[in-house]
């Protein structure tokens, strides 16, 4: 595989496997580029329509993607949930018979869902902060900044992401509800949404979270992805409102390139509750993650990159610590359902719902790792998903074993589609089929059903 920064394979390219004999991998990335902006420019400008066809047929292929909202079920600002299992199943083959074959048959009849293996990048050899329109409209409008990629847009629709902008909710005034106004939180409004809430040190944390710094798409070299030089991207171009707006990226510690995990953006609701950060975990505070996420994650793990684009080194006993404490604040939405403990209220529960609970926390086996009130172990689990197929390349992606992933928060969870660490499954039904068929639980229909309105209602 090429480095990345050299010309990605095209549409009909031969994927060879990373590793193959006379196959020259690096570690770092192109420092002195030769080629012109303009003519990097034109070239994958020439060529993005053929990368994104092959992204999009690949969706396609994988996806049911039709905007068909649930009945009576929204997000806190009104957005519709998306139902139903939208990983479409090889042919002739029923969830029910899937779900009834052990790993090593599915393996070896290569019905496992192509759904369910992992996401590319829309350009998995390039690579890259990739933002979705609406929020690359709301920061032009409000900033004149433009986060539009020359090479790339967006590749999920938008009904199968979190609504936009997302209620803010605050641990230290949970009095004052959504805290937003309906607005996105951007360095052009911060102080007025935020001045008389926040301590000043919070409200210098936000001013950071919400500041432009260069990163390794958007900045002024030769080698960017932005048509003009660029001031760079903020921690909550991602983590918009302190949620997520279904931005993605690929994670900086892993090489060679194909084997890279896309990113679906995590909430940064909750964080006060949550013990390990970064995309392998080996960060174990925040505070960590915060540093790590300029110094290193913004420039895909490359701190000669860094030095040359131009990292922002925080100072840790102040920007650092103001910034983690700010993050700290953003709070899960409220769950009206939910008691002290984080289980149903039986006078307001549903008797799906409180079917869904009790199957949670037995037969389907998700509260081992997923406890109330939060839902999270805050641990590490390694789900062997390679048991039910063989490794291929997709679209330029290894897909091959993930390795251990983090245990995320259900709290909420209905807030913040799509699903697992890089956004493979759409909705909470798919989630259902997709641990029913790893952890081998053999649940029924109605069971399926009732899990999904459990988890609905955290």
């Amino acid at each position: 595989m090429e480095p990345l920064g050299i010309r990605p394979p095209a549409p009909g390219d031969a994927e060879p496997a990373p590793g193959e004999p006379g196959e020259k991998t690096s570690s770092y990335l192109p420092v002195d580029i030769k080629e012109s902006f303009a003519a990097t420019m034109a070239r994958m400008r020439a060529e993005k329509p053929k990368i994104m066809k092959r992204q999009m047929d690949l969706l396609a292929e994988r996806y049911d993607l039709a905007n068909r909202p649930a009945r009576g079920v929204t997000m806190f600002r009104g957005k519709p949930i998306q139902e139903g299992v939208r990983a479409r199943l090889p042919k002739g083959m029923t969830w029910d018979a899937l779900g009834a074959m052990s790993p090593t048959e599915v393996r070896d009849k290569d019905v496992f869902p192509k759904g369910f293996m992992a996401l590319p990048h829309p350009n998995q050899p390039e690579g890259g902060m990739l933002f979705p329109k609406f929020h690359i409209d709301e920061i032009k409008r409000q900033e004149g900044r433009d986060l539009t990629r020359f090479d790339l847009d967006f590749d999920l629709p938008d009904h199968f992401l979190a609504e936009f902008p997302a209620p803010i909710f605050l641990t230290t005034r949970p009095d004052l509800g959504d805290v937003s106004r309906g607005r996105l939180v951007t360095i052009a409004n911060f102080y007025e949404l935020f001045n008389g809430i926040l301590n000043p040190k919070q409200l210098e944390g936000m001013r950071l979270l919400v500041t432009p710094f260069p990163q390794q798409q958007f900045n002024q070299t030769e080698d960017r992805r932005s048509e003009a030089a660029s001031r760079g991207v903020s921690c909550l171009e991602c983590h918009a409102n302190g949620h997520t707006n279904g931005g993605t990226h690929l994670v900086g510690d892993i090489r060679p390139q194909a084997f890279r995990h896309r990113i679906d953006t995590p909430s940064l609701r909750g964080v006060n509750i949550q013990r390990t950060f970064g995309s392998q975990r080996a960060l174990s505070s925040v505070e960590d993650f915060t540093e790590f996420e300029q110094r290193a994650a913004y420039f895909d793990g490359d701190p000669v990159i860094a030095t040359k684009k131009g990292v922002n080194v925080l100072e840790r006993g102040s920007q650092v610590h103001f910034m983690a404490e700010m993050q700290k604040l953003f709070d899960f939405p409220p769950a009206p359902k939910l008691k002290v403990d984080g289980k149903l209220d039986p006078k307001k529960a549903s008797d799906a719902e409180l079917r869904g609970q009790a199957l949670f926390f037995g037969k389907a086996q998700c509260g081992t790792c997923h406890p109330a009130p939060y839902y999270t172990d805050n641990s590490m689990h390694n789900l062997r998903a390679e048991r039910f197929f063989k490794p291929r390349m997709i679209n330029g992606r290894m897909a091959t074993a993930d390795g251990p992933i983090k245990t995320f928060p259900l709290r909420g969870i209905k807030e913040s589609p799509p699903y697992l660490h890089d956004g493979r499954l759409l909705t909470l039904d798919d989630t259902v089929e997709f641990f029913n068929l790893v952890l081998e639980t053999r649940l029924n229909e109605r069971e399926k059903a009732d899990l999904v309105a459990f988890m609905r209602a955290l």
